[in-house]
């Protein structure tokens, strides 16, 4: 028994159940568009915000129950969290979680011992993982809790630090090869500045470029055949993060000759803390050829600051979702519940109800964009509004059969006079709005 185990499996049990621990809209074999639910979603859970968070706070300490969490983390209180966590996942019936190497070991004194602990907790990990069918989505390392990365890592201005940090991703990154993951995650928790009046940004970009590509390097010395992410995040704890969005991601990316090698793994909130919409960075990355997966959950618009909480507003995520599926859905990614309990969520149960509701808000978007599909309204709406750039004039421009001197000379003696046109928004809102409504 562990801490999660009284609650049975949980099922579909459709719209109409009165079971809080059952879901109602997600049905992993429901096809979707001729695909599984299960496939578009590839649902994951978190190692850290599930298992490995205390409920603290800025102010107070941990609410929650976890006996597994200490001063400091033993073997054998590794062990007890692994066993909770699998029992939980196995429960849930999701087929996929991600770790931090941190989130999964013992605490480790050298940077030797480091190695030695997440080698140990990956042998017991692949035997669970046998056991019970579950996958690991994507392995990341812990780049920023230790005082040691304060001022970052790959970018601080500490070059031991920058090579005690290429150890601990060569040991996860390996770590997750060996586990079969599909992903592996780089994370520049705080690869930024507090301020510029004592940092050096060009070095500190060239640094963590450098820092990118003996990873990418790495990935193909060992054979490992996932995807390689960066997670955007603007700010929160530093200022200014260099990986503040999908473009800012791309621009770097281009600059050190990875676009090629490296995806994104984009976060709801973190868009959000960005000032922008969830939808537009899932469109910026599919523009760019980078889109890789997603870390689904919601900040509070009256808070400044990433609150990790769980999805549970389907219209919010239909325009992503759409974005997604007309994209031709996920590749090696998948929908992460980068997600935590609230601090008086006390139940150990509490942990199931967030999950469930986050799939089915997850599984309602994924109706509703396929509604939006199969109606074919707001994929009209757009074609006619663009139709301009498949008549004559538009080929042209963009067959490059125009310089700006003679398509000014076109437009003087052609005499054109276009005259604005309505872009509809509250239309294709409403249709966004209708589909959500079942």
């Amino acid at each position: 028994m562990s801490l999660f185990s009284d609650v049975a499996p949980i099922r579909f049990e459709g719209p109409d159940s009165k079971n809080d621990f059952a879901f109602k809209v997600y049905d992993k074999d429901r096809l979707v568009l001729g695909k599984r639910m299960a496939d578009w979603l590839r649902l994951t859970v978190c190692y850290w915000h599930s298992f490995n968070w205390p409920g603290a706070d800025v102010f107070g300490g941990g609410t929650l129950p976890r006996p597994w969490l200490g001063a400091r983390v033993t073997q054998a209180m590794a062990e007890q969290k692994l066993d909770a966590a699998f029992d939980f996942l196995a429960r849930l019936g999701v087929p996929y979680f991600t770790f931090h190497d941190t989130d999964v070991m013992a605490e480790a004194d050298t940077l030797e011992e480091h190695g030695a602990n997440l080698k140990r907790i990956a042998v017991l990990i692949a035997e669970k993982m046998a056991k019970t069918k579950i996958k690991l989505l994507w392995g990341t390392a812990n780049l920023f809790s230790h005082p040691r990365y304060a001022a970052g890592a790959a970018t601080n201005p500490d070059p031991e630090v920058f090579a005690y940090a290429a150890a601990q991703v060569c040991f996860i990154l390996e770590a997750t090869h060996r586990l079969g993951g599909e992903n592996y995650v780089l994370w520049g928790g705080r690869e930024g500045y507090d301020t510029l009046l004592n940092t050096e940004l060009k070095g500190e970009l060239d640094r963590f470029g450098r820092f990118l590509s003996m990873v990418v390097d790495h990935k193909h010395k060992i054979g490992f055949k996932g995807t390689i992410l960066i997670e955007p995040k603007p700010f929160e704890p530093t200022k200014h993060q260099y990986d503040r969005d999908v473009a800012a991601v791309f621009a770097f990316l281009q600059h050190y000759g990875l676009t090629k090698e490296v995806r994104v793994n984009i976060e709801v909130n973190h868009a959000t803390l960005a000032g922008l919409d969830f939808e537009h960075e899932i469109a910026a990355a599919i523009a760019y050829g980078i889109f890789g997966s997603i870390d689904v959950n919601r900040g509070d618009p009256r808070n400044g600051w990433d609150t990790d909480q769980f999805p549970n507003n389907a219209q919010d995520l239909t325009p992503a979702m759409l974005q997604i599926v007309q994209a031709g859905g996920l590749d090696t990614g998948g929908f992460n519940f980068d997600a935590k309990l609230r601090r008086q969520s006390l139940d150990p149960n509490d942990l199931y109800l967030a999950h469930i509701a986050g799939i089915d808000t997850l599984a309602r978007a994924l109706l509703a964009a396929e509604a939006v599909i199969v109606e074919k309204r707001f994929a009209k709406l757009r074609e006619e509004r663009y139709a301009g750039w498949n008549a004559a004039l538009g080929k042209k421009i963009m067959a490059n059969e125009y310089t700006l001197s003679t398509l000014a000379d076109h437009a003087v003696k052609s005499g054109i006079d276009p005259k604005p046109r309505s872009g509809k928004q509250e239309l294709f809102e409403s249709i966004i709005a209708g589909a959500c409504r079942f």
